[in-house]
């Protein structure tokens, strides 16, 4: 375990390498100045640097092989019926939903994202209430990959409609959630949910017989990002629905009145 969390950390240093170079060639050569608080700087990158490793070693170690031994259980016979029929795969699905939705609302990323877009929307789009809409589309995508692993069905197929549905809605949805709504498909593919979900795509595809890991454990990932598109634009104009229903239900101004 030493000998691995070394390497990994000697790995992990050679990747930030190039961007500490980066960040100091614009420094000194373009701006040409002394970043200031240099000490924390470099005491910032040797923290990052520990903390990919680290991280990189959980994965490994941990996360990889829960995800392929969670879906080992859940496609036991015992569980599916034995018979190969789809719908015998009741609790993947729902393993599969549960897993993304704790994950997305988990992610350090979103947390972020959902704090700043309350602050600069003046208090108008709610935390939690982002955070979980992201989450359910992620869950969402999750278990409908799942189920595309457990029948086999071409990936391209469910992608293509997302992106249709996500172009419909993007003409009816307010106009200040669509970067919003787009950003958070992007914001889930981060340090939480890849690996958790990866995991979880490689393991039902190497326990499920029919099923290539390179063909079919991959693309969970492409779900988790079109789906919270979907279910932040259907949130957005669900709210705003529902605020023109409050609306045209308030007694008329003398001036609409006039008019």
């Amino acid at each position: 375990m030493l000998e691995t969390m070394v390497t990994t950390a000697l790995s992990t240093a050679l990747d930030v390498a190039p961007i500490a170079a980066i960040l100091a060639f614009f420094q000194i050569v373009v701006l040409r100045k002394r970043p200031p608080h240099l000490g924390r700087i470099v005491v910032g990158f040797v923290y990052v640097t520990i903390g990919l490793a680290l991280f990189l070693v959980g994965l490994e170690e941990a996360l990889f092989p829960i995800g392929r031994t969670m879906a080992q259980q859940l496609t036991a016979p015992e569980l599916t019926g034995g018979g190969g029929d789809w719908r015998g795969y009741g609790w993947v699905y729902a393993f599969a939903f549960a897993v993304g939705f704790a994950a997305t609302i988990a992610e350090p990323s979103l947390i972020a994202v959902s704090l700043k877009a309350h602050d600069v929307s003046g208090g108008t789009i709610n935390v939690l209430g982002l955070r979980l809409a992201v989450a359910f589309g992620v869950a969402m995508g999750v278990g409908i990959g799942a189920f595309r692993i457990v029948t086999g069905t071409p990936l391209p197929f469910y992608i293509i409609v997302g992106y249709v549905i996500v172009i419909a809605q993007t003409f009816r949805a307010p106009r200040a959630i669509i970067p919003l709504a787009y950003d958070s498909g992007g914001v889930t593919t981060s340090t939480v949910t890849v690996p958790i979900v990866t995991a979880l795509g490689l393991g039902l595809a190497s326990t499920i017989p029919g099923r290539s890991p390179l063909l079919d454990g991959f693309g969970l990932i492409a779900f988790a990002s079109v789906f919270p598109i979907m279910s932040v634009l259907a949130y957005a104009s669900l709210a705003a629905w529902v605020g023109r229903r409050k609306g045209g239900a308030r007694a008329p101004t003398r001036e609409e009145d006039s008019e």
